[in-house]
């Protein structure tokens, strides 16, 4: 089913590649073989949603794997010659600021190509948000202020090879539990970001060692 619907894309002229995401454990050594036959005629990049480095977090949000499968998914995937990306969320439940902080220097050892960033937001009528309402103590909720400050210190600290492709997430208003960042679209953010990067004089990686 997979090789009919990829074919499928790939058939039509104006499509030059794939970038897909998936879960680190929905690929296996065949999908991956295949993928990188694939990646010899394509442009194939293949993302994790890994979430987070924290076993005892994916545990929390039942998950259903370890961090150890997603290291080992994307070092099978980054040897196959395949291009590697991979999601984090920061403000899991029960995740301090220095959780979320040393998560910089283990990213960066991952053998990755690309990388996407997501502040938690609560969806209504999820699970999380029951969990939320009743112990909202046990959430990091980032203000926006201190999400730029968070992200500007995590990607001082990042491996500078990195190609970061999205600092926050989006999700339409209308689904979210707390509005504390008004209805600021992802652009606007993003230029926040960017001017506090210039602000500081700082830059990805500036204190990677």
């Amino acid at each position: 089913m997979l090789k009919e619907k990829y074919e499928e894309a790939l058939s039509f002229p104006d499509v030059i590649g794939l970038v897909i995401g998936t879960r680190p454990d929905c690929v296996d050594d065949n999908k991956l073989e295949y993928l990188r036959e694939l990646s010899k005629r394509f442009y194939i990049q293949i993302e994790y949603g890994v979430e987070t480095t924290n076993n005892s977090s994916l545990n929390r949000i039942h998950r259903g794997h370890d961090f150890e499968l997603s290291r080992q998914v994307i070092g099978k995937t980054h040897s196959a010659g395949i291009i590697t990306g991979a999601h984090f969320i920061f403000g899991l439940p029960g995740e301090t600021l220095a959780d979320m902080h040393a998560m910089a220097e283990i990213i960066s050892e991952l053998p990755i190509d690309t990388v996407k960033f997501h502040q938690l937001q609560i969806v209504k009528g999820t699970q999380m948000e029951m969990e939320f309402l009743s112990d909202p103590a046990q959430f990091h909720i980032f203000g926006l202020d201190d999400y730029i400050d968070f992200i500007v210190n995590f990607t001082e600290r990042l491996r500078p090879g990195i190609v970061i492709e999205r600092f926050t997430g989006e999700v339409p208003p209308w689904y979210i539990e707390n509005h504390n960042w008004g209805l600021l679209r992802y652009d606007e953010v993003l230029r926040l970001i960017e001017k506090e990067f210039i602000r500081r004089n700082t830059w990805q990686g500036k204190y990677y060692a």
